[in-house]
């Protein structure tokens, strides 16, 4: 479980095996096995190396998601929530929903259109994780969102650099996924 509040930024080494450096986050907690978000893709850490880790991105998790693809691409990185630590953002599984096409990004507000299938999920001032990122839905329109990026969350996330056209991985809001669980038992 994750909270959606990046630790650091790091890049991409090598794609098969994925090998992730960054010399920003702490890894001395960190173990082999252990779970860490790339990209909002809960991976799981195979080996460290010293100046990051490796771990293994099975072909369907390639398939489901974007951003992993790429030599020297940069990436959001968080550790797995432990127990008493503050959730800062929303809960996160790192299990994406889909992907989702920046349409516009200025002046801090990006607009994403997210998969139809999807939509039933995204609430205006509810929680949405782009490339695992928490963020707050200002705006709904069909298959459209707006969040407003401060620039604390540009500066310290891959967020900032965004283009239009670009993919990024969606997760949406867990207790919504349940809740509609729940309503459909019934």
């Amino acid at each position: 479980m994750f909270t959606g509040i990046v630790q650091a930024v790091g890049s991409i080494v090598r794609v098969a095996p994925l090998e992730i450096e960054c010399t920003g986050l702490e890894f001395s907690d960190v173990r082999v096995g252990d779970s860490i978000c790339v990209q909002g893709v809960c991976l799981t850490v195979t080996a460290l190396t010293g100046r990051g880790f490796t771990a293994d991105v099975s072909s369907e998790t390639r398939a489901v998601t974007t951003g992993l693809e790429r030599v020297g691409a940069l990436v959001n990185l968080e550790k797995s929530l432990a127990v008493g630590e503050r959730l800062g953002g929303h809960l996160v599984t790192g299990h994406i929903d889909g992907v989702g096409e920046v349409l516009t990004f200025a002046d801090g507000v990006l607009t994403v259109r997210m998969p139809r299938e999807l939509r039933r999920y995204v609430a205006r001032k509810g929680s949405v994780c782009v490339d695992g990122v928490s963020l707050t839905v200002n705006r709904v329109e069909g298959e459209l969102f707006d969040a407003y990026l401060i620039p604390h969350t540009q500066r310290v996330t891959t967020l900032g650099r965004l283009a239009p056209g670009e993919r990024v991985n969606l997760e949406v809001d867990l207790v919504a996924r349940y809740v509609e669980s729940l309503f459909k038992a019934f």
